[in-house]
């Protein structure tokens, strides 16, 4: 568990739950990228949603940290991991003082920078997940500086919420941020079954989401293909599970030095 504040008013809300929302609900996929089956019969209705029509609160979408050269590291980082290339990468994570927080800063000072950063990451993984995760980090240039971290800039950002409206949002429904996602991009659809050619019945703009227990077909995977979810009129529907993005997801964290930009943290991550 990670965190930096959203607001803070939010920091302890967020901190206690944000990281336990679905796990990697912005890199979702189909099995093998593969549409799941048709169901017999066709398309079923989804389950009524059990929860009242809700407020909306914008979600704004998080921005490209503005520095040329931040954006030019993230390329890199696609490179290397495109390559799998320990070394190289090695080259551009501080040697000391890395920091991996999830309920506490759990790095072993004792090791090099990149030995804690591969495991945060579970970069040895037999299967290439941990590349694939440097991958997805490296594709998104959204960051915001750490209040408490001056010069630490960590990403992906979460939306600008306002915090006020967001609490309230979360006192009214008496829910937590772990059941709460945003739309990656304004115009993500809902479909009436958790199917990709399922009938589209509403379109989401820029705002908060409630995210459902239940994910139909395909919820053993992890991250399930579709996300059960309730739109603000109460109705209810299934969203593709990488059209929408999690509040306090793992973040990795950057530092800029006389070299350049380096990592030098991480949020969440593996256990240990």
């Amino acid at each position: 568990m990670r965190r930096r504040a959203i607001a803070t008013d939010l920091t302890l809300a967020v901190a206690l739950l944000g990281a336990s929302i679905v796990t990697g609900l912005a890199q979702g996929q189909g099995q093998g990228g593969q549409p799941l089956p048709m169901p017999p019969g066709g398309f079923k209705p989804p389950p009524p949603a059990p929860v009242k029509p809700y407020s909306t609160v914008a979600a704004p979408p998080p921005q490209a940290y503005a520095d040329p050269g931040f954006q030019a590291f993230h390329q890199q980082l696609a490179a290397i991991a495109a390559h799998k290339d320990r070394a190289a990468l090695a080259k551009l994570v501080v040697a000391h003082g890395f920091f991996w927080v999830q309920d506490k800063d759990i790095a072993d000072k004792n090791k090099a920078g990149i030995d804690n950063f591969a495991k945060a990451i579970n970069l040895d993984a037999k299967d290439g997940s941990g590349w694939e995760t440097l991958s997805g980090f490296a594709g998104d240039p959204t960051g915001a500086e750490l209040p408490e971290q001056k010069g630490v800039v960590c990403g992906p950002a979460d939306p600008a919420l306002d915090p006020k409206a967001f609490q309230a949002l979360m006192q009214a429904t008496q829910t937590d941020p772990s059941e709460w996602g945003y739309p990656v991009k304004d115009g993500v659809e809902m479909r009436a079954a958790a199917q990709p050619n399922a009938p589209v019945v509403e379109k989401f703009g820029n705002i908060m989401i409630r995210v459902l227990g239940d994910n139909g077909p395909g919820e053993g995977a992890n991250p399930p293909p579709f996300l059960h979810v309730a739109a603000p009129d109460g109705k209810s529907g299934f969203v593709a599970s990488d059209a929408m993005a999690p509040l306090g997801g793992d973040q990795m964290c950057f530092r800029k030095d006389a070299g350049g930009w380096k990592i030098t943290g991480y949020f969440g991550g593996a256990g240990q």
